[in-house]
């Protein structure tokens, strides 16, 4: 019995790195996808003795996270990028106004989604934080039926059945979706594995964060290159702004040290800036970096030190 008990929570286990990259493209959320995928995973051990092999065991789990994600989003506001929220401000506005980290969407580690890094690459499109952002923009179950048709690669009536609802239902909602995701702009940044130049542009940026030298900071960017800071929905462009920002509010980072970390297929990084009321240094942000052509497009700062813990790395450091 107890061989039969220990095979079946190893199948479920099984399923969790790829159950937690549905989730969090449900939810847009790292830590909701953590909290949906347990207790998906709890529901079906519990239900393991309904399971009556008409579908098989993936497709049965599949329809109770999905349940479990509609349950979550049901009265729920979307999540979104600051960008989503306003236009840019310029570098003399004060980081005052903070909004719930539930408001926006937020990283989610590599690590957590696959246990096969070669398969960051299958994926790597869709868990960019743009295309994970324009998902929220969906009605819950259209966002289930693009999912497991376009990036779970799902036939239609394989959803249907497990919505509970027909194929020409299906194929509206998909149309319907990607109409939508047609007028949402998701084109923030290259995806594909990094290039040599890419890497020694990457190398270019710690340095000169870290010795924070603004001026060889701010050429790594782009002309219209941007940078946002959850949970404060205020975004900011441009060379000018980038480097008044830098030199004016966001002066506290002098001295801070980068951890490389791998967030939605993207090169990321834990920041450590100057602990202000004692030695060593704490956890400020996870940076996520978006490249295009050459260039960082944009720098998400994901003010959340919750993060730090999630992604496997020091909550501090000497």
């Amino acid at each position: 019995m107890t061989t039969v008990v220990d095979a079946g929570m190893g199948q479920l286990e099984e399923l969790r790195p790829e159950l937690t990259g549905y989730c969090y493209r449900m939810l847009g959320s790292t830590f909701d996808a953590d909290d949906a995928v347990q207790d998906t995973i709890v529901r079906a051990w519990q239900a393991m003795g309904e399971f009556e092999g008409r579908s098989s065991l993936r497709s049965w789990v599949y329809r109770i996270a999905t349940n479990v994600c509609l349950d979550t989003l049901r009265g729920r506001k979307r999540r979104a990028m600051p960008m989503d929220m306003s236009g840019p401000v310029p570098s003399t506005t004060p980081p005052t106004e903070t909004l719930p980290h539930e408001v926006f969407v937020e990283p989610v580690p590599d690590q957590a989604i696959t246990r096969d890094p070669a398969e960051v690459a299958i994926h790597q499109e869709s868990v960019r934080l743009a295309f994970v952002a324009a998902l929220q923009h969906l009605p819950p179950k259209q966002r289930a039926v693009l999912i497991l048709r376009e990036v779970l690669n799902w036939q239609a009536s394989e959803v249907a059945d497990l919505l509970e609802t027909s194929v020409a239902s299906v194929n509206s909602a998909l149309q319907r979706a990607r109409a939508t995701l047609t007028v949402t702009d998701v084109e923030r940044s290259r995806a594909g594995a990094l290039e040599q130049a890419e890497k020694e542009l990457l190398a270019r940026y710690v340095a000169a964060f870290e010795s924070y030298d603004i001026d060889g900071l701010v050429s790594l960017l782009a002309e219209d290159g941007s940078i946002s800071m959850p949970p404060y929905p205020m975004w900011m462009t441009g060379h000018d702004n980038l480097k008044g920002w830098y030199l004016g509010y966001g002066k506290g980072c002098a001295g801070s040290k980068m951890i490389p970390v791998s967030a939605n297929g993207m090169p990321a990084f834990a920041q450590y800036k100057p602990n202000e009321s004692g030695p060593g240094l704490v956890p400020w942000s996870i940076q996520v970096l978006e490249i295009r052509d050459g260039k960082i497009a944009h720098i998400h700062h994901f003010l959340d030190t919750r993060l730090f813990e999630r992604f496997g790395v020091p909550t501090s450091l000497d």
